[in-house]
């Protein structure tokens, strides 16, 4: 039969044996109660329970045993105050009415391996457990979390989105037509040097007008290094003059670039976290439940 304490059966064990042993991490004291002469094991919780409850346990058991009193080696009485933790640091004697036992716990350190395994298998399955009651629920959870971030998003940069894109139209524009404005400009420079060599004047009088117009070129473009600390390449050049024309129609707009960058990084974030958590989702629930939610 079992009891809240302890368990008591018949047994061929010698009676005289007082054992300690681990079991699941907790140690087991086995001992025959006088009276009954059946063998009964105690479970003791060492960081709580006392050397004064546990024997209060054995009485309780045994209603014939009148005194019931623990001894260290050397004779001196280990008072009832005692942790049972402590007193399973070192060998005792159990003293029951007129017997004594010699009681010698096993070292924490010596435990058999069949003791560790049998712990590393109760986390392993409260880990199992743990998992399987909690840890899809919080998955879900935290989809709908996802979802729900995502739609506000996605609704914060919806009028963003649009005038941005009128906003890049009228910039793109602009770039293109001062393009066409520079070739238009060069086409003419060139056209009216040919006029001037070959109609109005000689070689000999236009090429100090060319070379001072080619090093004023030089100059420009050596200009636009020291302003912009790039060089002059057109597609870069093409680019920032772009963003110039953004950047102006922008405040003349009032359109928030820092904030659309904030919620289009966000925006961003949000979707790789809802990617990853998926993952695992997608080997552990249904298909028409992902489908559902989406």
């Amino acid at each position: 039969w079992t009891h809240q304490k302890g368990a008591c059966y018949s047994t061929l064990v010698p009676s005289d044996e007082v054992t300690v042993n681990y079991r699941y991490g907790l140690p087991v004291i086995t001992l025959t109660l006088p009276t009954k002469g059946e063998r009964c094991q105690f479970t003791i919780k060492p960081m709580v329970v006392t050397l004064g409850a546990f024997l209060q346990d054995v009485q309780r058991e045994d209603k014939g045993i009148e005194k019931a009193e623990v001894f260290a080696t050397d004779g001196s009485k280990v008072s009832d105050a005692t942790l049972m933790e402590v007193l399973l640091m070192n060998d005792f004697k159990l003293v029951i009415n007129n017997t004594t036992y010699s009681v010698s716990p096993p070292k924490k350190d010596k435990l058999c391996s069949e003791h560790a395994t049998e712990m590393e298998d109760i986390k392993s399955l409260v880990h199992r457990l743990f998992v399987a009651v909690h840890l899809e629920d919080h998955q879900i959870r935290k989809e709908r979390e996802l979802l729900q971030k995502l739609e506000y998003l996605k609704e914060q940069l919806l009028p963003l989105e649009q005038m941005k894109a009128r906003i890049v139209d009228s910039a793109d524009a602009k770039t293109s037509r001062l393009l066409w404005v520079g070739l238009a400009l060069m086409s003419t420079q060139g056209g009216a040097l040919a006029w001037l060599t070959w109609w109005v004047y000689s070689w000999d009088i236009m090429e100090p007008v060319t070379y001072f117009i080619t090093y004023g070129s030089a100059m420009a473009f050596y200009a636009y290094f020291v302003l912009t600390k790039q060089d002059y390449i057109y597609p870069d050049a093409k680019d920032r003059q772009f963003l110039h024309y953004f950047y102006r129609k922008s405040k003349s707009q009032r359109f928030n670039v820092q904030r659309y960058n904030k919620l289009k990084e966000d925006l961003a974030e949000a979707e790789e976290s809802l990617r990853r958590l998926r993952q695992p989702l997608q080997l552990r629930l249904p298909i028409q439940e992902i489908n559902d939610k989406d």
